[in-house]
């Protein structure tokens, strides 16, 4: 699994991402917890494996990668009970370089994603796909670029590198996903809980929590106040799941060529 080394963000490092998070529309605090604490840190948050909302994550590139070494993320998803969505995704960002239209978007959220030792600013263009609508392109039944809106495919052929159209990927998925949301005492938002399920038994366990961009620090250490409290390990190696996910479908088509 790809991983980032821990360290505190300090010094030049901490004003460029206090620029970016106060240029975004949210912040997103995440912590992945180590392998072998999964058990005790589910038990210690009161997590009900039976709360657990299904996804099914289908990822969209080429067996090199080349859409992800450029900066961009096209991916579907499926979840339990509601509609499925599809994502185009620009990372890194600088925000106050975006175009106007583009960030004037309603369907666009600009987020800096803040984790131990390290941080991302992204721009996400997000599009509503009818329950059923995953899986026709997913099998064959479809062209994938049918997954995503006229607005999302602009933004692809633009980062994008060229010549590589959405119908031009290849799958790299499912990955399986058991996401709830727990309300502790003592800390102002929800926490997301999330178990990534690889096909060959890995896991990935991310915690996560919204912010704002005036409160983001503030949440930060009341957040990690709070696991820690609990016994939780804050700052171990993180995890990326979009990356651990490319790498695995990535290897595994290079294997069937």
């Amino acid at each position: 699994m790809t991983a980032t080394p821990t360290h505190r963000i300090m010094g030049d490092e901490l004003i460029r991402m206090l620029e970016l998070i106060e240029d975004s529309k949210s912040v997103e605090l995440k912590l992945t917890v180590p392998d072998a604490a999964h058990r005790s840190t589910l038990a210690a948050l009161g997590v009900d494996p039976l709360a657990a909302q299904i996804r099914q994550v289908f990822f969209f590139d080429t067996p090199e990668l080349e859409l992800n070494e450029a900066g961009v993320v096209a991916r579907a998803r499926r979840i339990q009970g509601r509609d499925a969505d599809s994502v185009v995704k620009l990372r890194p960002v600088v925000p106050h370089e975006l175009p106007d239209d583009v960030r004037r978007s309603p369907a666009l959220t600009v987020e800096v994603d803040a984790m131990p030792g390290g941080y991302v600013c992204s721009a996400t263009l997000k599009g509503a796909i009818p329950a059923a609508g995953v899986l026709p392109s997913v099998t064959g039944g479809k062209r994938l670029s049918k997954l995503f809106t006229t607005e999302q495919k602009r933004f692809y052929e633009t980062h994008a590198p060229s010549g590589l159209g959405i119908d031009d990927l290849s799958i790299l998925g499912p990955i399986f996903v058991l996401k709830t949301k727990i309300t502790p005492k003592g800390v102002p938002q929800r926490i997301v809980v999330e178990m990534w399920l690889y096909p060959d038994g890995s896991r990935i366990l991310e915690l996560s929590a919204k912010s704002t961009p005036d409160r983001a620090l503030q949440d930060a250490v009341r957040l990690r106040g709070y696991l820690e409290g609990l016994g939780i390990e804050t700052s171990g190696e993180q995890q990326t799941k979009t990356r651990t996910a490319l790498d695995f479908y990535a290897a595994e088509l290079k294997a069937g060529r």
